[in-house]
């Protein structure tokens, strides 16, 4: 199966939004928990750039769920 970056990285964004908004956390308690800036979750959920690994656990550890839960979703 051929997956587009940008497919994936939209999809990314997306499934990150949606389990911080689970959790009832704002865009600024997630950037304040993952000690990065506000605008930067924003851009990755809006997938305007392609965050890094690094990132990405900073988010999945402050979501309290296991990285590979961050890429755990459907291709729309």
């Amino acid at each position: 199966m051929d997956i587009s970056e940008e497919i994936f990285i939209a999809n990314l964004g997306i499934h990150i939004r949606q389990l911080r908004e689970k959790k009832g956390l704002s865009q600024q308690a997630l950037a304040d928990d993952c000690d990065i800036p506000k605008t930067q979750i924003g851009r990755i959920e809006r997938a305007k750039i392609n965050t890094t690994i690094k990132t990405l656990i900073k988010i999945a550890n402050a979501l309290d769920i296991e990285p590979k839960e961050l890429l755990d979703f459907s291709l729309k």
